[in-house]
């Protein structure tokens, strides 16, 4: 009986669905990383019916039992008995009710912000200053729920999320890199969903949007809509993570809307290939899209520009001779 049992949980929770429990960043699919080791090569594979997984470098693979067994380091009977008890069958009842029903019946998951506030003037200005943008952008980016300040990993962080807290991701505030995690500029905080474009919702209610890619390039985009007094009709939204795909969930909400995709301009074509993935969606879900080209623009440095954060400190000589470049805001 007890085989039977195990046999109708697995297809009642599958690994999409610990994968969500557990918090793991990223999302399960055919290729992805593998969640159980500093994975560089997206070494992991999900099934298309979420029942089995493999990882082709060293975690070796199976069912969902054997992913929670090595996600939470149990013995196979543990694992066994756990798994019955989160899928609500077996072996008593369940404190997760009806959690676990399949993905597209289930609400999704959010990151949890324990003690994030939008902080006050104080952390703004430092913010600002860190980041060459002006207060008041900052400010309007607090003011419409994107920005947060708090304590991550025991450093004053700023995260960048939205409402629906699927996404969320958390900078250091002294512009240090996290050594948790491979010295990375950026953590996504676990539970976060990469294909969610942060702010998706929060601007559904204007016309015209500047799409961009991770939370510096977000508070620059209010940075020129404030330029370009266009904070009535234009809002920004941004790609927090590497995912080349928009989660369909939020694809709707760009229906009819003007988008201008800012990309980041780097030697390897990478943030060529993620502006036409992002473009080819964006037209599917019937948004006007073009995207701007940072190619030749240089900062006050020399340095050549590479996102729209460097393009707050454009040399002043660029700036003049492509004036008409910078009505930035679609």
């Amino acid at each position: 009986m007890q085989n039977s049992a195990l046999a109708d949980a697995k297809h009642r929770l599958r690994i999409p669905d610990l994968w969500g429990q557990f918090g793991f960043p990223g999302e399960p699919r055919k290729s992805c990383r593998c969640p159980f080791h500093d994975d560089r090569s997206a070494s992991f594979s999900v099934s298309p019916d979420g029942l089995l997984w493999h990882c082709f470098a060293r975690c070796g693979g199976g069912d969902a039992v054997d992913f929670l067994q090595r996600a939470r380091g149990l013995s196979q009977a543990d694992a066994c008995r756990e798994f019955l008890r989160l899928a609500g069958g077996g072996f008593g009842s369940t404190p997760y009710g009806n959690y676990f029903s399949p993905p597209l019946q289930r609400s999704p998951r959010r990151v949890q912000l324990d003690g994030a506030t939008p902080g006050d003037e104080t952390h703004w200005q430092a913010l600002a200053t860190r980041r060459n943008l002006s207060l008041e952008a900052v400010a309007l980016a607090a003011q419409r729920g994107l920005l947060l300040f708090g304590t991550h990993k025991g450093h004053a962080a700023w995260l960048v999320t939205d409402s629906t807290r699927r996404n969320a991701q958390a900078r250091r505030m002294d512009g240090q890199l996290w050594p948790e995690i491979g010295n990375k500029k950026a953590w996504t905080l676990s539970g976060s969903q990469a294909t969610w474009p942060v702010s998706a919702n929060e601007a559904a209610e204007f016309s015209h949007l500047a799409f961009c890619e991770g939370g510096p390039d977000l508070l620059s985009a209010f940075h020129f809509i404030l330029c370009e007094s266009r904070e009535a009709d234009c809002s920004a939204v941004a790609m927090l993570g590497a995912s080349l795909d928009i989660h369909p969930d939020a694809l709707s909400l760009f229906a009819g809307k003007c988008v201008r995709i800012f990309g980041h301009a780097d030697p390897s074509g990478a943030g060529s290939q993620a502006v036409e993935r992002w473009a080819a969606q964006l037209t599917t879900a019937a948004a006007d899209v073009d995207a701007f080209n940072f190619v030749g623009l240089r900062k006050a440095d020399g340095s050549p520009l590479k996102d729209l954060n460097d393009a707050t400190s454009v040399c002043a000589d660029d700036f003049e001779a492509n004036r008409e470049l910078w009505s930035l805001m679609p």
